[in-house]
């Protein structure tokens, strides 16, 4: 493959350079107007340059308490999706990378064309069931929605994984006498690894962040931190946009800082079996 010239470098560089700014700049601009007073945010031109000040945090701690309590249901919503996608597209990305069959492969293109539906298609017909069933407002309905609706990707991408490690090590495995449960924790799922964690990322990413589903199906007990947010913008005292602010960065830290640690591993995720060996 020819290299690339020196002036094939500098364009590159350039076009990644204005779209990283392109992506970071709203990042930038909100977590700098949580610092900001409210006269402050909405200059015209923006200044960079201004006294920080944390009173919308203080606001925030102090009277909009159940944004906290809206964090840690999020917590538990994006923990118990992350557990349960790993569970179940770990053994459904096995299967389809070692059998081969029409049904299965049918019913892998089927997890694509389920992911593919806006979740107002389904959420319209699911809302009187959720109700009937007494599910409505709760973590677990949560975690059941988002992870089939994640489920699929996470699948194709440990699929992608698996297909990448040779087959003779579980051959050799089944010869020594390992069970199917053995192959699999043993064998698979530590050489699986930067697969489960780029699987881990999206799902975080998607669930801590998820907004629609949260908005319909939960009420009170279980709303998470983008629906406590979005409720912000209606308070009795009127939008305070630097509260708003600041909550969207406590909200935006943890996963950005996620992210940023691993971003080796989503890389991994993106690219699997994009290369055959």
């Amino acid at each position: 493959m020819r290299k690339p010239t020196p002036l094939g470098r500098c364009v590159r560089l350039v076009l990644i350079l204005i779209a990283v700014m392109w992506c970071s700049f709203p990042i930038f601009m909100v977590v700098l107007s949580s610092f900001k007073q409210p006269h402050q945010i909405f200059e015209t031109p923006p200044s960079l340059i201004f006294t920080p000040t944390l009173d919308n945090y203080r606001v925030l701690w102090s009277q909009h308490k159940e944004f906290f309590r809206g964090l840690l249901s999020s917590l538990y919503v994006t923990i118990g999706t992350t557990m349960a996608v790993i569970c179940v597209s770990t053994c459904a990305g096995y299967v389809y990378a070692r059998f081969s069959n029409p049904a299965l492969n049918l019913s892998a293109f089927g997890l694509l064309a389920v992911r593919m539906l806006p979740p107002i298609i389904i959420t319209l017909p699911l809302f009187p069931v959720v109700n009937a069933l007494g599910m409505n407002d709760t973590h677990i309905m949560l975690i059941i929605l988002y992870t089939a609706f994640y489920v699929s990707l996470g699948t194709w991408i440990m699929r992608a994984f698996i297909m990448q490690l040779p087959i003779e090590l579980e051959e050799a495995a089944a010869v020594d006498g390992a069970s199917l449960r053995h192959i699999l924790l043993r064998i698979i799922l530590p050489l699986s690894v930067p697969g489960l964690i780029s699987v881990c990322i999206f799902v975080v990413v998607f669930a801590w962040n998820e907004y629609f589903f949260a908005l319909v199906f939960t009420t009170r007990d279980a709303r998470t931190a983008p629906v406590m947010i979005g409720e912000l913008l209606s308070t009795v005292e009127g939008v305070q946009w630097g509260v708003i602010f600041a909550a969207a960065t406590v909200q935006l830290v943890p996963v950005l800082v996620l992210v940023i640690a691993l971003q080796k591993y989503l890389v991994a995720g993106l690219t699997a079996g994009a290369v055959k060996s």
